[in-house]
């Protein structure tokens, strides 16, 4: 729901009470992941999407019901048959979808996107089925580092759902979790879906130069939060990449030694010159980044190694740089590098093969490799 929050806050605003459908549940080659979301205006508006088409006019007959009657409602659509085609998803696997009203009184969207937008993490907890009180169904808590907002009137429920958030919030995890109705471990009376909105990973881009202008644009469309950095103050200007978060002046691999570097984070080093390659690769390589990649020839990739080999990284480390940067396309232009790139980085984080997918076969969808556990609750 992060793409929609700033619509929904100004329908809010007007005063607009929406139907929210979101998803909470997938399996096999399902087309979008837990946390895709569309949303229904009383005018007909329809905004974002559940599963990119296959089902969007069935939710929306749901969303409209749901609208008139003020009752949530959880659907589930599996692989299309001859009967139900129109509904069915044809590209296979399962979705459950959770529809609901939300009214201002319900959830304060704009606080939610308040902290989205300072790139706070918060974790949204709604209560999709109470096999004791369907009263609770649609129930949302809102859980951020500054305490819980919100009730189901069941105070150890509420700490339950609350460490559950936590949790998953940790781990920036999105999916149901599962409790008894006075919140006891090992019992599934009572599903929650938590969706949670962990900070922005960090996209670092080493080098003002165009090739760079390209990858910020494309990184910031990717949901990263974008800094550019280069030594020359003349190129790393906010004129010359309006799509980064934050440009800063200063030797790349001081400015990488002291910032937040994790194992989300992605750094592309596209300077071109060993003076600041060199060094700055050295820091990347001992960080728990998750992608380290460089721009050069080959031949500059060998004289790379060879310098990076005389300063002490070892051959483990240098496992890790992806160099010549990006997947192979073809690409010459600075955008279509920087698509290159991005393609890489995609793949990598989903245990993409980068091959034409023509050429595989199985599922097109991945799902996670493993679902993040229950985190145990302390009632």
């Amino acid at each position: 729901m992060r793409d929609e929050l700033s619509v929904l806050r100004r329908w809010q605003a007007d005063g607009v009470t929406f139907a929210l459908a979101s998803v909470v549940a997938t399996s096999a080659s399902a087309p979008r992941r837990p946390g895709a979301a569309l949303a229904l205006h009383p005018d007909g508006t329809v905004l974002g999407s559940v599963s990119g088409g296959c089902v969007e006019g069935a939710v929306v007959e749901v969303a409209t019901e749901v609208l008139a009657t003020g009752r949530p409602r959880q659907v589930r659509y599996g692989i299309a048959d001859d009967e139900a085609f129109a509904v069915g998803l044809t590209c296979g696997g399962t979705i459950e979808v959770f529809v609901r009203p939300v009214t201002p009184a319900d959830l304060d969207l704009a606080a939610v996107a308040a902290q989205v937008e300072a790139d706070h993490p918060v974790a949204l907890a709604t209560v999709v089925e109470h096999a004791e009180d369907d009263r609770l169904v649609g129930r949302t808590l809102v859980v951020d580092d500054l305490g819980v907002t919100g009730a189901t009137g069941e105070a150890f429920l509420d700490r339950a759902i609350a460490e559950h958030a936590r949790g998953m919030l940790a781990q920036g995890g999105t999916g149901l979790r599962h409790v008894g109705p006075r919140g006891e471990r090992r019992r599934d009376e009572v599903a929650v879906f938590v969706e949670s909105f962990a900070p922005r990973p960090r996209m670092l881009v080493f080098g003002a130069i165009d090739f760079a202008a390209a990858v910020a644009s494309i990184g910031r469309y990717l949901g990263f939060a974008v800094t550019v950095c280069d030594a020359r103050a003349r190129f790393a200007t906010d004129l010359r990449f309006p799509d980064a978060d934050e440009v800063v002046v200063a030797w790349p691999h001081r400015y990488l030694a002291e910032t937040r570097v994790d194992a989300r984070t992605v750094i592309c080093v596209l300077t071109h010159d060993p003076k600041f390659d060199v060094p700055v690769l050295q820091v990347a390589l001992r960080s728990p980044a998750a992608y380290v990649g460089v721009m050069g020839s080959r031949r500059t990739h060998e004289d790379r190694l060879r310098r990076l080999r005389e300063v002490g990284v070892d051959e483990a480390a240098l496992r890790r740089l992806r160099s010549p940067i990006g997947l192979d396309l073809g690409a010459r232009t600075p955008q279509e590098t920087a698509v290159s790139i991005a393609a890489e980085i995609v793949a990598l984080r989903h245990g993409g093969s980068g091959r034409p997918l023509t050429d595989t076969d199985g599922d097109i969808h991945r799902g996670d490799p493993r679902p993040a556990p229950e985190p145990p609750l302390h009632v």
